[in-house]
């Protein structure tokens, strides 16, 4: 405990996904709420929804998470550094919308370079494969003379996109698949990307911090606002919209 009477860890039971209050979620570690529960589409949806998402590793029972601050980029605050910009404008990469997801959702799981092992298990891999199948969960692919040189996915529920994970083989390649992302969503008017948790490197992608109350506030609105366009294809033109 650390002074907040409503700071309470949870262990789900039952079939059915029965999350309590977000202002449960503990202070240390940051936005732990519950553990338990299933990672059918029925639970990973009822948590996106309320701003949850699962977090753990092989040796672990399923975590779920709602941290405070939260980590989000503001699609009509997005700006495009200069560099960032150039490498746009030169097509080193083709970026495409669900091409395959199951290959980038795999190079996400992969050990990074610096010898961290990941968090994106065989049991996590297959429940998104599902949630993607359904319609709920989307990659981003940038191409590289015809090889996958880096990506992301996540899930979209309304107007809202969580994002997941991103990955590259190529420098810049994650970069221009996150900003092709954020102008296509931009462009269909969604107000919020979930990051879940800072960093450097989402840091320098122009995502913010914000406060739990303020997150959720946006995330209603924005789930609220009915689904984006299916199938995902891209609209935003780089020459007009850059």
């Amino acid at each position: 405990m650390t002074g907040n009477s409503d700071e309470h860890l949870t262990l789900l039971h039952g079939e059915r996904p029965n999350f309590p209050p977000t202002r449960q979620a503990l202070h240390s570690p940051n936005g732990l709420l519950a553990v338990g529960g299933r990672l059918t589409p029925e639970w990973l949806l009822a948590a996106y929804r309320r701003g949850i998402f699962p977090w753990y590793s092989d040796d672990q029972p399923i975590l779920w998470w709602s941290p405070s601050p939260r980590c989000v980029v503001l699609p009509e605050q997005f700006s495009v550094g200069r560099t960032l910009r150039k490498t746009l404008r030169r097509g080193r990469f083709s970026v495409t919308f669900d091409r395959d997801f199951d290959a980038v959702i795999s190079a996400c799981s992969e050990p990074r370079v610096d010898g961290e092992g990941t968090w994106i298990t065989s049991e996590m891999r297959a429940a998104y494969r599902e949630l993607h199948r359904l319609g709920h969960a989307h990659s981003v692919e940038a191409w590289e003379d015809g090889q996958l040189a880096g990506g992301l996915y996540g899930v979209a529920i309304g107007h809202v996109f969580f994002g997941e994970s991103m990955f590259h083989r190529a420098t810049d390649a994650s970069k221009i698949a996150f900003v092709h992302l954020v102008r296509q969503l931009q462009s269909w008017g969604c107000p919020l990307i979930d990051c879940q948790v800072s960093n450097p490197h989402l840091a320098s992608l122009g995502a913010v911090e914000i406060g739990r109350e303020e997150f959720e506030r946006r995330l209603a609105q924005g789930v609220g606002m009915g689904d984006l366009p299916a199938p995902w294809e891209p609209t935003w033109n780089l020459e007009r919209d850059l």
